[in-house]
């Protein structure tokens, strides 16, 4: 799985604008441990959901095992903000 500093900024802007998978999987991984960012399962979830539609396999089962642990407005609100996400681009 790929790997990236979280204090680089550019490095993680240029990752995500590229739209990596693995960068976006690292991301929910973050958000779902509170690594280098505040713990927020909601931004994670997001993070799982757009490297999922994006093909990665791993993100799509993390995904689903996160959704056990929200209700159903924080995954409605974690799909509006993965659909903003993508729609930016």
């Amino acid at each position: 799985m790929a790997r990236f500093d979280v204090g680089s900024s550019d490095a993680m802007s240029s990752m995500l604008d590229s739209g990596m998978p693995d960068a976006l999987l690292d991301l929910g991984l973050m958000y779902s441990a509170g690594r280098g960012v505040e713990l927020d399962l909601v931004e994670a979830h997001k993070w799982f959901n757009i490297a999922a539609a994006r093909g990665n396999e791993a993100a799509r089962r993390y995904r689903s095992e996160l959704s056990s642990e929200l209700s159903r407005s924080q995954i409605s609100e974690a799909q509006r903000r993965a659909r903003a996400w993508m729609a930016r681009g």
